[in-house]
């Protein structure tokens, strides 16, 4: 089992910026590629990001390219999303998840374990 706890989320205007933060307990660390994923109301979940277990090749969704970045310290068990230059259609819980497997995925049924997500708002 890995326990994911997110942290970071609030209240920013557009174009501001936010940290998400992501922190694992439990199974080792490395051993996961980790993903955020976002969930806006009355919408399904989507992919926004993912780091491979060294953090070496990152992946991200084309709408977040340039604005969001994707990084984990393995020495902390944590993985982090800058958010820069956000938009009112940023606004979502935005999740943190963990996949056992070496190929790169956008699909959320893939991923092991995933955290209770935090909330992001953007206002216009």
């Amino acid at each position: 089992q890995v326990q994911l706890v997110e942290s970071g989320g609030g209240l920013v205007q557009a174009g501001g910026s936010l940290r998400l933060s992501c922190a694992a307990s439990g199974r080792t660390f490395t051993n996961y590629a980790m993903g955020w994923f976002r969930q806006a109301p009355g919408k399904e979940r989507e992919f926004v990001a993912r780091i491979s277990r060294s953090g070496g090749v990152t992946y991200y969704t084309d709408s977040v390219k340039g604005r969001f970045t994707i990084s984990r310290d393995n020495a902390r068990n944590t993985v982090y999303l800058q958010m820069n230059s956000l938009k009112p259609e940023d606004t979502a819980v935005y999740y943190c998840a963990a996949d056992r497997g070496q190929v790169i995925t956008t699909t959320a049924a893939r991923y092991d374990y995933w955290g209770q997500g935090t909330q992001v708002t953007v206002s216009s």
